[in-house]
């Protein structure tokens, strides 16, 4: 159940259109729900401001199509990450105004409209075109949780005039995420640049000696530039949802 919704309720409630044992029906499941497989949390939004998000690797079509449900039913937007093509065509027969970003493995259904509560524009950044998948996951659970978000690609260090041309994107940004792999050179820079939080994001693109990630991930964490928070390897996810509860404060 989404605040609004709650919020509804109540009013409804105290000004006698609804009865108690009604809303007490609404509310039995408010905590969580349990489906035997997965316990969904209805709480989460009233915590922490958005639903619960689907894993969607590692789980059933069948399994996915009921957490949905579950969610929507309470009035919240479902968003699901690392689900497969064959997954998410299934699931978009039944739930036809849901959308699938095959480039990151992301699948959205929008219900009820988001509201736009962030305080300014959250900017994605990568070092190369190959970084762009993970870079959507971070823009689309920016965008989902509120956020005005833009994205600049491909303009990591091997040229670093790209980068430079764009300083006034850069210092218009509220928040930026900075997804690079290879050696992971570029957050640093941007940290160098800007008066703003830069949230790094390793990703596992590059030769033997990256090691998945790691090298990058390690460059990162040891970065000179302040103002540098750094996810874990391919975790677009993680930094979309850091950089949107930075974009309310």
């Amino acid at each position: 159940m989404n605040i609004r919704k709650l919020e509804q309720l109540l009013k409804k409630v105290k000004a006698g259109e609804t009865p108690i044992d009604e809303a007490m029906a609404q509310l039995k499941s408010l905590p969580f729900e349990d489906l035997g497989f997965a316990r969904v949390d209805h709480h989460r939004t009233l915590r922490k401001g958005f639903p619960e998000v689907i894993w969607g690797e590692g789980k059933t079509t069948a399994q996915i199509l009921s957490i949905m449900r579950e969610l929507k039913n309470k009035g919240q937007n479902v968003l699901i990450t690392r689900i497969d093509e064959k997954k998410a065509r299934t699931i978009q027969k039944v739930f036809r105004k849901s959308q699938y970003y095959p480039r990151s493995r992301v699948l959205t259904l929008i219900h009820p409209p988001i509201e736009m509560i962030g305080k300014g524009t959250i900017l994605v950044i990568t070092a190369g075109t190959t970084d762009i998948p993970v870079a959507e996951e971070a823009s689309v659970t920016a965008q989902m949780m509120g956020n005005r978000v833009e994205t600049l690609y491909d303009v990591g260090v091997a040229g670093i005039h790209r980068l430079l041309s764009e300083r006034g994107r850069l210092e218009a940004a509220h928040v930026l995420i900075v997804v690079a792999g290879m050696e992971g050179a570029l957050p640093s820079v941007v940290g160098g640049l800007v008066d703003r939080p830069v949230i790094a994001v390793p990703t596992s693109v590059g030769y033997g000696t990256s090691f998945g990630g790691v090298t990058a991930l390690l460059a990162m964490l040891n970065s000179c530039a302040s103002g540098v928070a750094v996810v874990n390897i391919d975790n677009g996810f993680g930094a979309g949802y850091v950089a949107s509860l930075i974009n309310r404060m």
